[in-house]
């Protein structure tokens, strides 16, 4: 069982708990915040909430989250981009909008129920039931590379490479705003946002995390950007981008909260994968093209100079 302790804003005041909490808990909806508060999960001050509670915005509440319960995940007829595969290891350009293992709110439709159909038995079990094979992830509205394990040797040798930083993987993105140097690392603590528990944050006691950034092109308000992960925290690229100033294009959670005309989901592409095979240590890299809406957004920034 998972216990968190939230505090709402005063901006909050007014709010019913069962929406407030289904706006910040990730994978929550308004139905599942119900039974939470239906089943005495949510307190505050030792004293359960009735699901019609109104908040006070000074208030501290704490939620004892309940196992999630299994899940089967069935192989599914989903077409796949393959870029590289072989006896141990598959490398699949994943699309904006493809969730990469099942969750509570995507329990079926995603990376990991396609590569049990493309790949049968053949994905390695250290990632368990719900991720076999899945050595790194790739947010969901965020396009590119990404590569799975067929057996456990090969996922334990891939994974061992994410830690030692042998396992490279390059991103492109475009930036808003002008960053003043050509290149840069951010490298600043990454963890659970204390309030909205869907985003992740810049904080003090979050897990370590570093990105490495260059600019590829400059144009009228915006960068052409190149990062190279050293840690891999959920939301990394994102959380570093806008917590120096320049959010990226499309990102409506970490930056403007507008979409942007012709374009789903964040300017963000994994472009690129270095790394050591798992059985026979020779270097592969990978590399694959730009999606079509990124490449349109390219076009018209160059077009506005």
């Amino acid at each position: 069982m998972e216990k968190l302790t939230l505090q709402p804003n005063k901006e909050d005041a007014g709010r019913r708990v069962d929406a407030w909490l289904a706006a910040n808990l990730e994978d929550v909806t308004r139905s599942a915040a119900q039974r939470l508060l239906e089943e005495g999960r949510v307190t505050c001050g030792g004293k359960p909430l009735a699901k019609n509670y109104k908040l006070t915005g000074s208030e501290t509440l704490e939620v004892a989250l309940p196992e999630p319960e299994p899940v089967d995940v069935t192989p599914q007829d989903i077409p796949l981009n393959v870029v590289y595969e072989d006896d141990d290891v598959i490398v699949v350009n994943k699309p904006k909008g493809l969730v990469v293992h099942p969750a509570p709110g995507h329990p079926d439709g995603t990376l990991v129920n396609a590569l049990l159909y493309h790949c049968g038995d053949s994905l390695s079990g250290v990632g368990g039931e719900l991720r076999p094979g899945i050595v790194h992830r790739i947010d969901r509205d965020t396009s590119g590379l990404i590569i799975a394990a067929k057996n456990d040797f090969a996922h334990q040798r891939l994974a061992a490479q994410l830690q030692d930083h042998t396992l490279a993987r390059i991103y492109h993105c475009i930036v808003v705003g002008n960053l003043r140097e050509d290149a840069g690392t951010v490298d600043a603590p990454i963890g659970r946002h204390p309030v909205d528990r869907k985003k992740m944050a810049v904080a003090a006691n979050g897990r370590p995390a570093v990105t490495h950034w260059r600019v590829l092109e400059r144009f009228q308000g915006f960068c052409y950007v190149e990062c190279r992960l050293e840690t891999g925290r959920t939301h990394q690229i994102r959380v570093h981008m806008a917590h120096i100033g320049h959010p990226i294009l499309g990102d409506t959670v970490y930056g403007n909260k507008k979409p942007v005309p012709g374009l789903h989901g964040q300017c963000l592409h994994a472009v690129g994968l270095r790394f050591l095979h798992p059985r026979t240590g020779e270097a592969v890299e990978l590399h694959c093209e730009l999606p079509e809406e990124f490449q349109n957004q390219l076009r018209k920034l160059e077009a506005r100079r």
